[in-house]
């Protein structure tokens, strides 16, 4: 199975990277399902990456759908050890305009109706949530 250091999920408006050489794609089952699409694995600079869109091949998934944890366990498969995500947002600060890049160091999570970790089923954890970014 090939494997990858960086893996980076793409959201809305990032659905692949052209940019990456020695393409190919992988198809993974996980205990959690199957992840949102199948994983583009290659070289981006001579940095092995692996490739998944979020919303899946033609942004077929909606946000309350997304298999998560699929998503965060094919991409460990691979050996990934870095994610990074994109995301398409809106902000109310008018200094902050489309296409801008900003890199958040908190979030408030008002997530509802999905599976937010990989514990349950008999396990109890508690998840720390006061530094989510590292």
């Amino acid at each position: 199975m090939p494997q990858a250091k960086i893996g980076v999920i793409g959201g809305t408006g990032l659905y692949k990277m052209k940019e990456m050489t020695d393409v190919e794609e992988v198809n993974l089952d996980t205990p959690f399902g199957k992840p949102s699409a199948p994983i583009i694995i290659g070289k981006l600079e001579g940095m092995g990456i692996a490739f998944l869109p979020r919303h899946g091949k033609g942004h077929r998934i909606s946000p309350t759908e997304i298999p998560a944890r699929a998503n965060i366990y094919a991409l460990k498969l691979l050996g990934v050890e870095y994610i990074i995500a994109t995301h398409s947002v809106g902000s109310f600060k008018e200094e902050l305009k489309p296409g801008d890049l900003v890199i958040p160091d908190q979030l408030i999570d008002r997530t509802q109706s999905r599976v937010n970790s990989f514990f349950g089923e008999g396990i109890v954890a508690h998840i720390p949530f006061a530094e989510p970014f590292c």
